[in-house]
């Protein structure tokens, strides 16, 4: 679904905090809760996953933790900080009024209307 990954593309940040808002976690969970909110059919890229995750922390809106290798497989958790949650309410703020420009540039009536 290219289309719909070029639209979301820019937003991953937004995705990952938002997911991170719920509860810690990691990699692989974030993006199957991706994939289960979107019924299969939009999921991150492990490279873009990690790129955003290693962009967040330096930014300061995650951190990571190494979580307890007596659980299964040693996992690298992440969690939403105070800047992070800043930022996601900034991100989120931006996105609706981007949202209504799209809105408003696609659906208004054309001053010269052609056939469609």
């Amino acid at each position: 679904m290219s289309i719909a990954s070029d639209l979301i593309r820019g937003h991953t940040d937004t995705i990952i905090l938002a997911q991170l808002l719920q509860e810690d976690s990691y990699g692989y969970k974030i993006n199957k809760r991706i994939q289960e909110l979107t019924q299969n059919e939009y999921e991150l890229k492990e490279a873009t996953l990690y790129t955003a995750f290693r962009r967040l922390e330096e930014a300061g809106y995650i951190c990571s933790y190494w979580g307890n290798e007596n659980t299964g497989a040693r996992r690298r958790y992440y969690t939403i900080t105070p800047e992070g949650r800043n930022a996601y309410r900034k991100l989120c703020s931006e996105w609706e009024i981007a949202k209504g420009f799209i809105d408003v540039l696609i659906h208004s009536e054309p001053s010269n209307p052609k056939q469609v």
